[in-house]
């Protein structure tokens, strides 16, 4: 596809849903694609159990890819290990041992029965690029939105069988790409925390190859929800106060 064609839905995904954050793309290759910068932040010292990447886990990267695209390598990644596991970095046997799944399970947080069933990637990528999809330097594999609650709420009128999705929140970066499934979360503290997301933010992937049928759809919605508007603006002129 072509790059003004990714432009051009992003600007009508920002335009249809009002969005405060630029649509994001999401691509797992086997090589960088060409003229892409790597993320380059220092690797801090390793943890007790020799955890460490370039962030604090991989959805941070969500965050600096709103604003640039560059790529990155499974080592960056390596301090979330669910992150780690949802993205096909790495198995579960190999994070089984490793403090912060640890603390999550002694809190309570997850039980360890549902790891087994937590979606991951089928494959591990060597690169995963981030970055505005106005300037995808590729086909990305997959579209994140980050949304408020009326947001979601076109989201879900436009598609009303949309997975609504719980922690951990970055699963649903794989259900969109293995089981080509739209899906949305309400995010999950271990993320809102490292990420600083808000309160009041949620998150949708979409399967790339899906977009223009998502914007069709959108479309669709945001004009029944503009009639219904204007109905219930007039209608509630009835019970003004005099």
């Amino acid at each position: 596809m072509a790059k003004q064609q990714f432009a051009d839905m992003a600007s009508e995904l920002t335009s249809l849903l009002g969005l405060a954050s630029p649509p994001l793309a999401i691509t797992f290759s086997r090589t960088a694609p060409p003229g892409t910068k790597a993320f380059d932040d220092p690797m801090p010292a390793p943890a007790k159990d020799g955890r460490t990447g370039r962030v604090s886990a991989g959805c941070v990267f969500w965050m600096h890819g709103a604003s640039r695209t560059f790529t990155t390598v499974p080592e960056d990644h390596g301090n979330c290990s669910v992150g780690s596991v949802t993205h096909g970095l790495k198995s579960l046997d190999e994070v089984a041992g490793n403090d912060d799944v640890g603390c999550l399970v002694e809190a309570g947080w997850v039980d360890p029965s549902v790891f087994p069933h937590i979606p991951t990637l089928k494959e591990k990528p060597d690169f995963i690029t981030y970055g505005p999809l106005d300037e995808s330097p590729v086909d990305p594999d997959v579209v994140l939105l980050r949304l408020n609650s009326k947001q979601a709420m076109i989201m879900k009128d436009a598609m009303p069988d949309i997975r609504i999705e719980g922690k951990p929140q970055c699963h649903i970066i794989p259900i969109a790409k293995e089981l080509d499934q739209p899906a949305m979360s309400v995010g999950c503290m271990l993320s809102r925390v490292r990420t600083g997301m808000g309160n009041n933010e949620m998150t949708c992937a979409l399967p790339a190859r899906q977009l223009g049928g998502v914007i069709e759809k959108l479309r669709s919605a945001c004009q029944a929800d503009l009639a219904v508007a204007d109905y219930a603006s007039q209608d509630k002129t009835r019970f003004a106060s005099g």
